[in-house]
């Protein structure tokens, strides 16, 4: 069978360390769907668009349950007989401290959008919040926050990390030479079709999903170092400005994913921690710390208080368009599922040593975390900025570029340059952490090398960090980015039902092999 071809065969060149079968034909499907989408983009947007809110206004319920429904699963492996399954040989040592393993999964799962997000994703509910509450009032900023941190909550990490059980199992425990989903379907389909065209089917899939996202994450990533530097030495933004910025991250996350997890996403992961961690204490001394304090605190009851409101909130009573919050749910978990199988491969990589308890629960606690506190910080500072009048936040993201309010905001610490260089820093080291992963994971997968025993070649690492830029750049030039994130939304709607089916195989393996007995720490 190919698998034990896999198992036998070791690549003697370059050329034979990438799966061509699938890698290809991903490369011209996301090209095929790109062309049409940017040449067409006022087009595209407005079917895209259509498209989207006919499933909002059909299965906004069912995306809603979805995130329950992982959490779920994810709390159910965790703390029954498969928790307690170690993804590897039970008398190893995890690859990764605590504080590195959780760096890792941080840096991967939030990357920069939480400083997007955090500063400025208050805004867009204060100004269109839930039904019978005003725009712009105090509840309305509670609102704002507290979704914000909603966001970034348990529902949206379990969707990242519920397909790792299976991919960690068949590469730390059964030892399976090839990384890929349709390998971690193996026992629910048979090797006829994972070896086949239906295995290659599913695998294409993931890869035209991962890379849709990662181009729209480069390409949405961009402006929040490229307003921040236009505001610090007074350039316009343009899109020669966007190309140089853009340029040094390739360049960043490139050289980090070639020299590899250990001494490249570790140390910057780990770097990056202790960074984002002074930042925020400046902001607490230098800004206005109490306030943030108090509001991080009204935020985090409200948050709880509407957390069951907020997970299933689809407005059937309402009786004009959807507000912020019910479209943006949806919108927000059907994207993250795009990114779950890149995620899960990720985390399933790195978890050698440790138990799938250890790893579920790892995911679902250190991002929320990191994610309320960035939330808090820097939402707290822009609504106290708003709500003093030095910076009239909610009118001007409805009247300019939203990300040139950012620099506005920071402008108003004490030593405005200092703290728009670390916040550029920050963005840019978070932005890298996230596409060298998301490079490593891709080399990875279209491996033809044994990822149970090696690591992805550094330069198939590098053909698919110029594959990334390349459409993120294309995209950003002719203005491409907004219908693929849409389409990369939409093509969440495959991958939550391969999720489903790989939780499914991670309970069907371990019961095959008894591994609540067998592969258990003594």
């Amino acid at each position: 069978m190919s698998e034990e071809r896999n198992n036998n065969t070791t690549p003697t060149s370059k050329g034979e360390l990438i799966d061509y079968r699938i890698l290809v034909p991903a490369v011209i499907i996301m090209a095929a769907m790109s062309y049409p989408l940017a040449a067409n983009e006022a087009q595209a947007i407005s079917i895209l668009n259509a498209v989207f809110d006919q499933i909002l206004e059909v299965f906004s319920w069912g995306y809603l349950w979805y995130g329950i429904v992982l959490v779920g699963a994810g709390l159910y492996l965790s703390f029954s007989k498969y928790g307690q399954v170690v993804l590897g040989d039970p008398a190893e040592k995890p690859r990764f401290n605590l504080f590195e393993y959780s760096s890792i999964l941080i840096a991967m799962g939030v990357g920069s959008t939480i400083m997007r997000t955090g500063m400025l994703q208050w805004t867009s509910v204060a100004n269109d919040p839930p039904i019978g509450v005003e725009p712009g009032s105090s509840e309305a900023l509670l609102w704002g926050n507290a979704y914000s941190m909603f966001l970034w909550s348990f529902q949206v990490f379990a969707i990242f990390v519920m397909v790792a059980p299976a991919m960690a199992y068949i590469l730390h425990v059964r030892k399976r030479p090839l990384m890929r989903i349709s390998e971690a379907c193996r026992c629910i389909f048979g090797d006829r079709f994972t070896d086949g065209a239906g295995g290659k089917f599913l695998d294409v899939i993931f890869l035209i999903s991962i890379l849709a996202g990662a181009a729209v994450t480069l390409g949405l990533g961009t402006p929040i170092v490229t307003h921040n530097l236009s505001a610090l030495f007074n350039l316009e933004v343009t899109f020669g400005l966007t190309l140089i910025i853009t340029v040094i991250w390739v360049l960043l996350f490139s050289m980090s994913a070639y020299v590899g997890i250990e001494k490249g996403i570790k140390r910057l992961s780990k770097f990056n921690m202790y960074l984002a961690g002074g930042f925020a204490l400046f902001i607490m001394t230098a800004g206005p710390g109490v306030f943030i304090l108090d509001y991080f605190t009204d935020s985090i009851a409200f948050l709880l208080n509407n957390y069951i409101d907020m997970s299933l909130y689809t407005e059937s009573l309402g009786t004009g368009e959807a507000s912020h919050i019910q479209t943006n749910t949806v919108f927000w978990f059907a994207y993250s599922a795009t990114w779950a199988m890149l995620h899960s491969i990720f985390a399933a990589k790195i978890s050698q040593g440790r138990t799938i308890k250890e790893m579920i629960l790892t995911y679902l606690l250190a991002p929320t975390l990191l994610s309320w506190l960035a939330t808090g910080v820097l939402g707290g500072l822009g609504v106290y900025r708003y709500l003093t009048g030095e910076v009239p936040v909610l009118e001007l993201v409805q009247e300019q570029e939203r990300m040139s309010v950012i620099p506005e905001i920071l402008s108003t610490l004490p030593f405005p340059q200092i703290a728009l260089g670390v916040f550029i820093v920050v963005a840019m080291i978070f932005l890298t952490t996230t596409l060298d992963s998301t490079t490593y994971t891709i080399a990875a997968y279209t491996s033809t090398k044994d990822m149970s025993k090696n690591e992805p070649s550094k330069f198939l690492r590098i053909i698919v960090a110029g594959i990334i830029t390349t459409f993120a750049l294309i995209l950003m030039r002719i203005g491409g980015l907004e219908p693929l994130e849409v389409v990369s939304g939409l093509l969440g709607l495959p991958i939550i039902i391969i999720q489903f089916l790989t939780i499914y195989a991670a309970i069907k393996m371990m019961n095959q092999d008894k591994a609540w007995l067998n592969n258990v720490r003594k």
